[in-house]
């Protein structure tokens, strides 16, 4: 059986493994530093997987050691912005968070494929990759999945359709600046800037790159887990079954896209290997003026990790 390791119990992480035993894809180890709570959450989904006839092994821990021949780790664990807190203070937190977990985790699987979730997204995937010194194919970040899942599903909303005739691709750095390419997207074939009239197709736009905020701001605590949480497992089934499947991924560049030395939004191809390429679309002067505004802010950020941070 596959082993998938997730590193952060929390609402996320715990999501996740949900997906995942759904799947029947991988025995889960949950790991958190808070004691008990791993472990609860891990026996009450192994106390859910008679009633869904899944054999499934899940176990919840709080040393790493649990993690032991992982063929993937998934890494939600960090804090969620508070009020009060600068962008820094929460860049310097997850840094050390994450840091440590994928350093810590590497030790009992070298040969693990990681998917990092944690904010802010390109950067920490950046951290894992340089503290690790794995290649890139085995750092990848989930963030193009969810931004084009709530853009297909407002498309939905809009239309009326089936999500399953909606496809939308959303690159570009996780923050408000990504970059839905309407022009790539479509419902049934027909591209969405022909199904749509130009005002709903930018409200659509709008809101998916304030699809994470409008869910905190419904909360009042917490973010998004179940979208996210789905995403990541979908990532991890495409990377066990070797789907060669074409997401929008957060990917370490080098070169692709005139992009280097960073993690940015791209459409990959997923298998098992990790990431097995990346595949260029050609885009218009719009399109390419969207992509430099978004990259420019996530080389912002990395730029702020790399004065906090030793790599």
């Amino acid at each position: 059986m596959n082993k998938i390791s997730i590193i952060g119990a929390g609402m996320t992480g715990a999501t996740t493994a949900h997906w995942l035993a759904e799947r029947e894809l991988a025995d889960i180890v949950l790991v958190d530093v808070v004691e008990g709570m791993p472990q609860g959450k891990a026996l009450d989904l192994v106390e859910a997987m008679p009633i869904i006839g899944k054999d499934v092994n899940i176990v919840g821990a709080n040393d790493y050691a649990a993690t032991k021949g992982s063929d993937i780790i998934i890494i939600t664990a960090g804090l969620a912005r508070k009020p009060g807190m600068s962008r820094d203070d929460l860049l310097s937190k997850n840094a050390e968070i994450v840091g440590t977990a994928a350093v810590e985790t590497l030790k009992h699987s070298p040969d693990a494929i990681y998917i990092i979730l944690t904010n802010p997204l390109d950067t920490m995937a950046y951290l894992v990759m340089k503290k690790t010194g794995l290649p890139r194919e085995r750092v990848i970040g989930q963030a193009g999945i969810l931004d084009s899942a709530r853009m297909r599903a407002f498309v939905a909303m809009e239309t009326g359709v089936s999500v399953e005739n909606i496809d939308c691709y959303v690159l570009g750095g996780h923050g408000d600046e990504m970059v839905p390419l309407t022009r790539h997207s479509n419902v049934a074939g027909i591209p969405l800037n022909e199904y749509l009239p130009a005002d709903k197709l930018d409200a659509i736009v709008a809101r998916t790159r304030k699809g994470g905020a409008e869910v905190i701001n419904l909360l009042k605590t917490g973010s998004a887990y179940y979208a996210p949480a789905a995403a990541c497992a979908q990532m991890a089934e495409a990377i066990l079954k070797n789907k060669n499947l074409v997401v929008p991924c957060a990917a370490y560049m080098n070169g692709e896209y005139g992009l280097k030395d960073m993690f940015f939004g791209v459409p990959v191809v997923l298998g098992r290997n990790g990431l097995e390429k990346i595949v260029e679309y050609k885009l218009d002067k719009e399109e390419k003026a969207m992509f430099e505004k978004s990259a420019a802010a996530v080389k912002e950020t990395l730029e702020a990790l790399k004065k906090l941070v030793q790599l």
